[in-house]
């Protein structure tokens, strides 16, 4: 069966940097950091935005990104993407013209880390969206999937202060990768997936971040009808899991967990004690 087709790579020295730090016992010690860096992408020959990243994966990140923003479309060819390490700069070139001019003019701040930020209309056909209703979540597969993933080796075990976004099907993580913003490491997927005809079907996200309304979103916008995270939930990022019919999953620690939305789609198939929808 396939796994990890995509895994972090904490031993990259691009991605840490070694500082100098004072312990709990006033000793002299030193520890790693991310290395956050700018990322600006431009979209043909417009400037689209600059992002705070750890500069891994600039071509899935530009795509995904694109993608979440309704910039590139699904059926959208990608003839090139061109990026520069020495200016962080990306470049993605598209078949068709693109002019987003007053797009760019409604930015919103949202409440993802490392300045998140989306446009006026990030909800641009949300409520269009279809999830597949015969998608479903084992339990056991959670158990599964949540040692699968705390144990390969990544920058938040090596660094911390970094979220993760994983790509699963059923038990089997995929597609594993990290940023200081859970955002970008959903956009990442988002990119890699579009770039290696990736559809998704069968698939479910599992993230280490918070469920945001971003995140929601976004997930929502990839089809992927199920979204499991370790931490917890948002008031807006549950109402819109509900709209949309998503399968909403927190504070999945072990064999426990807490479903806040689609809980129809959910099998408990191992003892763990649940929460189905109320």
């Amino acid at each position: 069966m396939v796994e990890w087709l995509v895994v972090p790579t904490p031993d990259d020295p691009r991605l840490t940097r070694e500082v100098a730090a004072i312990d709990h016992t006033g000793a002299v010690v030193t520890t790693r950091v991310p290395v956050e860096r700018p990322l600006t992408l431009f979209l043909n020959g417009q400037e689209i935005v600059t992002m705070m990243t750890i500069g891994d994966r600039p071509d899935c990140l530009a795509v995904g990104y694109l993608l979440n923003q309704n910039m590139l479309r699904a059926d959208d060819v990608v003839e090139g993407i061109e990026f520069d390490e020495e200016l962080d700069v990306v470049v993605v070139r598209t078949a068709r013209a693109t002019n987003y001019e007053a797009k760019l003019k409604r930015r919103t701040l949202t409440s993802g880390c490392a300045q998140g930020t989306a446009f006026g209309d990030l909800l641009e056909r949300f409520a269009e969206v279809r999830l597949d209703p015969a998608s479903r979540l084992r339990t056991s597969w959670l158990v599964t999937l949540s040692r699968k993933i705390n144990t390969m080796p990544s920058l938040y075990l090596t660094a911390g202060a970094i979220h993760g976004c994983v790509l699963c099907e059923e038990d089997r993580p995929l597609v594993y990768m990290e940023d200081v913003g859970r955002h970008n490491a959903i956009d990442k997927i988002a990119g890699w997936m579009h770039l290696n005809g990736v559809g998704p079907a069968g698939k479910l996200f599992y993230t280490t971040g918070r469920l945001t309304s971003e995140m929601v979103i976004k997930c929502v916008r990839m089809e992927i009808s199920i979204l499991v995270s370790r931490s917890g939930f948002t008031a807006w990022g549950v109402e819109l899991a509900r709209q949309a019919g998503l399968t909403l999953v927190g504070r999945a620690k072990g064999s426990r967990f807490l479903v806040v939305s689609g809980g129809e789609r959910v099998i408990f198939d191992d003892r763990a004690p649940g929460l189905r929808d109320g």
